[in-house]
């Protein structure tokens, strides 16, 4: 018995489900490279995650320690403030100290000196000459010392304001020249200058204190030959040179010239050399950068030394011209008037006038001015009156009384050791002439007779 017949399946069955199989086949690879293709993507994602954080972390990290950084750096700042407005604190308190110590200091140099001018006058024998000579150097010495030392604390502290002004320089060198020709002569060298009529912008004071420094030490530092005063003209710009013939300066030392305590080498036979503390260079290095008036220094060793001076023209000024005292001979019958609370000054004061010839009357203040008024004192051909008197008194206010109740327009000159600016304000403003103690009987003698002829 034959079993039921089984279906045939159709050859384009077989096949049709073939390209079937291989279309899913297909669609699963694809599938499956799309969903490894997803996992790699994810898989980056989450790396570039991570690397996010760790640069994140980095970042806030570095951000903490700049911020760390920068204030530490506020802090120091602070602290570097802070130092500099004490170290501008201590040096305003130096400067005023110097100031207020220089009164003290020089007021019995001054007594010193015009007592020793006094006795010079009463021609002792030639030792006596010779010890008053050497006490006069030491004294002069110790008085250029104080000077210089508050000079530069004052420029240091930057309290000097310079006064800009056309200055005459055809004026100024013959003034420098006549100062230090003798010096010169002593040591039988050359005092030259060449210098045409030109102006400058400058402040006169300062720029005769430059000068004389320079004239000074190129004199005290040459053995042979001389010293040459030299002004040139250039464009808009002034030139002048200070040259001189004495040993040089080596090459090494140049740099340290404008240095406090600077001192050159001693091989020198010049007894003057060796005083001082080598502050001349170093106060002209300050003040020639107040006036922003540019300075400079050639040297060759055994040929000698040329230091420069670079300033900008200035226009003619007739008024800019240096009045020049004539040289005194005599003071005979002159009635003078002092005002000097300082006993020994005074005293030293006029005992110099009298071997001067002069009649003198002395008080210490305005009560004793006002006493010799009522007991009938003649008006005074001339006053020397200090500054700084008693109990916070004026000597300006002794002028003032006296032209207000008397009606006198006398020649005054009016002596202090405070060199402030604002004192010379002052006697300018009165037309008085100021004279800085201590005070030098030669330079006294010449502006008394300036203001009696």
């Amino acid at each position: 018995m034959n079993g039921p017949d089984l279906p045939q399946t159709a050859p384009d069955t077989v096949d049709a489900l073939n390209r079937r199989v291989h279309k899913l086949e297909r669609i699963n690879a694809s599938l499956m490279a799309h969903v490894e293709r997803a996992m790699d993507q994810q898989g980056g994602a989450y790396s570039l995650f991570q690397t996010a954080i760790t640069l994140e972390g980095r970042v806030r990290s570095r951000t903490e320690e700049l911020t760390a950084l920068m204030y530490s750096l506020e802090r120091s700042n602070e602290a570097l403030q802070a130092a500099k407005e004490e170290a501008e604190t201590a040096n305003r308190s130096k400067t005023r100290f110097l100031a207020a110590a220089s009164h003290d200091l020089l007021q019995p140099l001054n007594a010193a000196r015009l007592s020793l001018s006094a006795l010079a006058d009463l021609s002792p024998s030639p030792e006596a000459q010779t010890v008053a000579g050497q006490v006069e150097r030491g004294l002069q010495t110790i008085e250029d010392l104080i000077k210089t030392l508050i000079d530069i604390s004052k420029l240091d502290a930057g309290v000097v304001r310079p006064v800009l002004k056309s200055v005459r320089l055809r004026d100024l060198v013959a003034n420098i020249e006549a100062s230090f020709r003798p010096f010169a002569e002593r040591k039988d060298l050359r005092l030259v200058t060449r210098c045409r009529d030109v102006f400058v912008e400058t402040d006169i004071v300062l720029l005769q204190r430059i000068l004389q420094n320079l004239v000074s030490n190129a004199v005290r530092y040459t053995e042979s030959g001389g010293v040459l005063i030299a002004v040139r003209k250039r464009g808009q710009r002034c030139r002048i040179d200070v040259i001189d013939t004495g040993r040089g300066i080596p090459e090494a030392e140049q740099a340290l010239v404008f240095e406090e305590f600077y001192r050159g080498s001693k091989d020198t036979d010049d007894p003057e050399a060796g005083l001082g503390l080598g502050l001349g260079l170093s106060i002209v290095q300050r003040m020639a950068s107040t006036l922003d008036h540019p300075i400079s220094l050639h040297s060759r060793v055994g040929r000698g030394t040329r230091i420069t001076l670079d300033l900008p023209s200035g226009k003619p000024r007739p008024e800019a011209e240096i009045r020049i005292m004539p040289v005194a001979t005599t003071l005979t019958g002159a009635r003078v008037l002092i005002v000097e609370n300082d006993a020994s000054t005074s005293e030293a004061l006029v005992r110099l006038l009298k071997n001067w010839d002069a009649q003198v009357r002395a008080h210490r203040d305005l009560a004793g001015v006002v006493q010799a008024l009522s007991e009938g004192m003649m008006r005074p051909d001339v006053m020397i009156i200090d500054y700084h008197l008693d109990d916070g008194a004026v000597g300006l206010d002794v002028v003032g009384y006296l032209r207000r109740t008397q009606g006198w327009v006398t020649p005054v000159i009016v002596t202090t050791a405070d060199y402030s600016s604002e004192i010379e304000r002052q006697v300018m403003e009165t037309g008085a002439e100021l004279v800085h103690k201590p005070i030098k009987p030669a330079q006294l003698r010449s502006l008394l007779a300036y203001m009696l002829a």
